[in-house]
């Protein structure tokens, strides 16, 4: 979103394997002077560098305002987020755990989702303190209070305008957006976050805006829900590093992870045979005797 409101001229490639990344991580972005470029940050970073800056035009007290709503967002509604997709159990199981295994490719779709999952919880509990507890509903009740009162402030911020700084977007707006597409436009088993966001037109219509005038190709609305699955033929797998290293990386730690799930959750256990067992005994016992 942010190099589509700054101009940057980016091919997109979707991947559904982090292994095929350059970097090993995703996002990522391949550059022609720095190499490889991960992490939002940085990608953003990076594309200033090369004076695609979306936020050129503002001020100081705006680009100030910038810094203050991100990190209202951060404190306020991204944890009701990560609480909604990876925390709730009916939304984790049906919805995101399915989500990610049908779409990461075998084997790795057998341990990344739980991976991923450990990492959100962690970074829950960072953003909340020591004082957040998984199974503590009043402190669930306050994390959906807070992002619901976040949402509300954006809509009052946000007004009649088309952006939050005017008629062209900035950072600010990629943020945000990013962050309220997913509650507006995913289906959630429970998506309380949703209910709020749609009794607010104005920000509704902010959303369906920028995805109708940015994320629109062909009849076809962007961001999609699934990513394109590569194929052998296809440009990318062939501009792919060290891809045959990838493969067999993935199939054997794959299996690796799925023999020692099996033997540490008593699926398979590893059995001796007692005749061999017997015959051994034996042959000690003749060598003694000899």
């Amino acid at each position: 979103t942010y190099a589509k409101f700054s101009g940057a001229p980016l091919k997109v490639h979707k991947l559904s394997n982090p292994w095929r990344s350059p970097s090993g991580q995703l996002p990522a972005l391949k550059t022609l002077d720095e190499g490889v470029v991960f992490q939002t940050s940085n990608i953003i970073t990076h594309l200033r560098k090369q004076k695609y800056n979306a936020d050129y035009d503002l001020s100081a007290t705006q680009g100030a305002d910038t810094l203050a709503f991100i990190s209202l967002l951060e404190e306020k509604l991204l944890p009701a987020l990560i609480h909604t997709f990876w925390v709730d159990a009916k939304n984790y199981v049906d919805h995101t755990r399915k989500w990610y295994a049908e779409t990461i490719p075998f084997p790795l779709n057998f341990f990344i989702p739980n991976q991923m999952h450990k990492r959100h919880l962690e970074r829950l509990q960072l953003i909340r303190g020591e004082s957040w507890r998984e199974d503590d509903e009043a402190l669930e009740k306050q994390l959906y209070t807070d992002a619901q009162e976040c949402i509300t402030l954006l809509s009052q911020r946000l007004g009649t305008h088309k952006f939050f700084f005017g008629e062209s977007p900035a950072s600010l707006d990629a943020y945000i957006f990013s962050h309220l597409a997913q509650i507006l436009n995913v289906k959630l088993p429970n998506n309380r976050l949703q209910q709020h966001l749609k009794s607010l037109s104005n920000l509704c219509q902010y959303v369906t805006s920028i995805l109708s005038i940015y994320f629109t190709r062909d009849g076809e609305t962007f961001p999609r829900i699934s990513p394109k699955t590569p194929t052998p033929e296809s440009p990318d797998y062939e501009d792919e590093p060290h891809k045959r290293r990838n493969q067999i990386l993935s199939v054997a730690v794959g299996l690796v992870a799925m023999i020692s799930y099996a033997l540490l959750s008593g699926i398979v256990s590893i059995q001796r045979d007692r005749a061999m067992d017997r015959g051994i005994a034996m042959e000690e016992n003749e060598d003694e005797e000899d």
